[in-house]
């Protein structure tokens, strides 16, 4: 039976080529029911879902990592965003047009992609991920090669059931061996199927891909949705909204409703709830 929302990582033996599998079912069904998607947007959701598992996979840090494409295509936003514990979330924004075609440049048109880091504790990181390839994977291969400088292979594939993905990366300081290794490897890893990357629990997978070689393999991580929205953290944001506008839609309305994108979790907030946020005590 094959493993559903599970993340593994893998390394080949004697050498600095190591891999990252993730495959996603039960997360990725919660995330993209929340909107009527196409499929065309549902299918790039569930590749970038399965991009930011396999990119945080690849850093030790407590944080998040969040893939972010704004445009002025038919799919103007599009954010998949994955912690170190292996909660995900993503959403996407789209117009009429995006059910009729498949072409990333096409669905984002003019606009921007970039990697964002948040860290815990630290500075905020953000990288630009060129856009001068036809897929998501060559995108994001193109960004570790320039912005990190590792070799990086990126399979990436999504149905109406699960997204899954495949990543091998060559970090530096190899020995002249690796080389043969990472070519051999990556012509292994080009002959995988759709059907394969879907359907396959990571050990046939690997086995599939890998039985000549010598592949340690490590303990497998769940991936589950969950939402970082909350009650503090939507005050927050009307914090920084600011006083005056709160005040003005407390007088027009009596109350402020926010709704999250990501959950659809609902919260309201009266006055004496803006009273205690902007004067530290209730009036009421």
């Amino acid at each position: 039976m094959a493993s559903q929302d599970q993340f593994q990582r893998f390394l080949f033996e004697q050498s600095q080529v190591r891999g990252a599998w993730v495959q996603l079912q039960r997360s990725y069904q919660d995330i993209t029911t929340q909107a009527p998607y196409p499929e065309t947007v549902k299918k790039l959701l569930g590749e970038s879902l399965a991009a930011s598992v396999l990119m945080s996979g690849t850093l030790k840090f407590k944080g998040t990592l969040s893939l972010q494409a704004k445009g002025d295509g038919p799919l103007p936003m599009l954010m998949a965003e994955c912690s170190h514990d292996r909660q995900i979330r993503g959403l996407a924004q789209f117009r009429d047009g995006a059910a009729t075609t498949d072409s990333l440049d096409e669905l984002l048109g003019k606009g921007q992609m970039a990697i964002t880091i948040t860290p815990e504790q630290g500075q905020r990181y953000q990288g630009v991920v060129p856009r001068e390839h036809p897929s998501l994977s060559q995108c994001l291969e193109d960004y570790f090669d320039r912005s990190e400088q590792i070799a990086t292979s990126l399979i990436l594939f999504s149905d109406e059931h699960r997204s899954a993905g495949l990543l091998l990366q060559r970090l530096p300081g190899g020995a002249e061996p690796d080389n043969d290794l990472w070519q051999r490897v990556n012509h292994l890893a080009s002959t995988l199927k759709a059907d394969e990357l879907l359907n396959l629990d990571s050990e046939s997978l690997l086995h599939r891909l890998f039985h000549e070689e010598e592949v340690r393999v490590f303990d497998a991580d769940p991936v589950e949705f969950r939402c970082s929205c909350s009650r503090e953290r939507t005050l927050s944001a009307l914090k920084a909204i600011g006083q005056e506008e709160c005040y003005s839609i407390i007088e027009e309305r009596d109350v402020i409703d926010m709704d999250c994108q990501f959950c659809h979790a609902h919260y309201r907030f009266d006055r004496n709830d803006i009273d205690q946020l902007f004067l530290g005590h209730s009036l009421h």
